[in-house]
């Protein structure tokens, strides 16, 4: 450190990487070193973080998703959509269509009852009236995220992703790339079965495994992958892609952002939607790499955007964005679908909440603790249940095959808040009733209460 200002040193301390920012001779000098040193053999650390108990971490997060607010009193518009948009940030999209697609349940969860055309309009129409708020690309996973974030998502930030495999086969068929480029051109927004039918003709596909990518299939999700295909639009979730040029705004499209700049960015979302995080559930967000992440970290510490704090049984140190509040009561209840972004990251959801939660969509039936697809249910901010839940819609009933109580919760008034929930449900997706079955502490509770509707 000799040569240093002693006086101006500052020290920011980030899951192993330290930012250290000083003066010498006149020039405002940052150094980032690899490993932290130790805040009590350094004279210029800063004051101790200060502890936030778990219950108030537990409402600044819930807060930064936008639970601390009561839901419309009328029909949700656009209005809405962008307010918890502005909270959530993405919405992420899965196949899976047992109760209700993955992207609509977050909104139901905020908003209420709603009109899911309401999110088709926003990431698959566009107008001068109404232009698109909303363009898919991968970010936590496949999702749809708002327009004006896709060049922080393009800009090297992020790790390339899995389909990052197809670049050989796109290095190794250059004339492929080229006529699915044009076909899409000519035709888009257009499938990839008509891609394929439009440069190979009608003939039948060769049999293989469900999970197996046709060739042209695999070009289209690599072209997808660097950003030269998005969806133009999806019918009956199939994705229609047409040439980036045509969905993104040319004032979006041509912005240019370094990739120190980006993840910076990237990460102040994360912090804003989670409240209170610590690195790891920062980087999960966007799935960020560590280095990346932690540098960011790093520089909105030094920049004062992220407070670090400690919060008693958190095995990381954790990071409070300066706009997080933390209301005294979150009332209120939701249905939340595994892919929420208050509870896809589970070691974050167990933390916060005390509720081990694991996704058993690809668990043997025999093996599964409490079934296929289920809803932790939120309560005054406390996650009190969970629900295992199919859409008959044959026969028009939301059904409940289990229904699980938290150890110590009020069992009596859970069944009915959730019954009624429940039903809010049905009503939204269409469906005439609830029926509940015969699994779980809660099933005959359950039963009673959505009865007594």
């Amino acid at each position: 450190m000799a040569g240093w200002t002693a006086a101006v040193l500052m020290r920011a301390t980030v899951a192993g990487l330290s930012v250290v920012v000083g003066t010498m001779v006149g020039v405002t000098v940052t150094r980032v070193d690899t490993a932290a040193d130790d805040p009590a053999e350094d004279p210029a650390a800063g004051p101790a973080p200060r502890t936030l108990s778990p219950a108030v971490a537990r409402r600044i997060a819930l807060a930064a998703q936008g639970f601390a607010e009561p839901r419309p009193g009328t029909e949700p518009d656009r209005r809405h959509l962008r307010r918890v948009l502005s909270r959530v940030r993405l919405l992420q999209l899965d196949s899976v269509n047992v109760a209700v697609r993955a992207h609509y349940a977050p909104l139901f969860s905020r908003l209420g009852r709603y009109d899911p055309a309401l999110v088709d309009t926003a990431a698959w129409q566009d107008s001068a009236r109404r232009p698109r708020m909303l363009v898919e690309y991968w970010a936590h996973e496949a999702s749809l995220v708002p327009v004006e974030d896709w060049p922080l998502l393009r800009s090297g930030a992020k790790p390339q992703g899995w389909w990052r495999r197809y670049g050989a086969l796109a290095e190794a068929e250059p004339a492929l790339v080229d006529d699915v480029l044009a076909v899409v051109k000519e035709l888009g927004p257009v499938g990839a079965g008509t891609i394929e039918r439009e440069l190979t003709g009608p003939g039948p596909r060769t049999p293989g495994s469900w999970w197996e990518r046709s060739t042209v299939k695999r070009i289209c999700e690599w072209l997808f992958g660097i950003g030269e295909l998005t969806t133009g639009t999806r019918v009956g979730f199939e994705r229609r892609y047409d040439l980036t040029e045509r969905v993104i705004p040319p004032h979006v499209l041509g912005r240019r952002v370094a990739p120190e700049d980006a993840a910076r960015e990237l990460v102040d979302n994360a912090a804003r939607a989670t409240g209170v995080a610590t690195e790891p559930d920062l980087r999960d967000y966007y799935r960020l790499g560590p280095r990346a992440s932690k540098r960011a970290v790093a520089e909105l510490v030094e920049q004062g955007t992220l407070e670090p704090v400690r919060v008693p049984g958190w095995r990381h140190d954790a990071y409070r964005h300066v706009s997080a509040r933390a209301p005294r009561t979150v009332p209120g209840r939701a249905l939340l679908c595994p892919f929420d972004p208050l509870v896809w990251e589970r070691d974050r959801t167990e933390r916060l909440f005390g509720f081990r939660y694991r996704i058993e969509i690809y668990v043997p039936a025999s093996q599964r603790v409490y079934g296929y697809y289920v809803f932790p249910f939120l309560l005054d901010g406390e996650l009190v249940g969970r629900v295992d839940v199919k859409a008959d819609r044959a026969a028009r009933v939301l059904r409940v095959p289990g229904a699980f109580a938290e150890p110590g919760a009020d069992r009596a008034r859970v069944a009915a808040e959730l019954a009624a929930e429940l039903g809010v449900m049905a009503r939204w997706l269409g469906l005439d009733g609830v029926a509940v079955g015969e699994r779980g502490d809660l099933a005959e509770a359950l039963r009673r209460a959505c009865a007594a509707l």
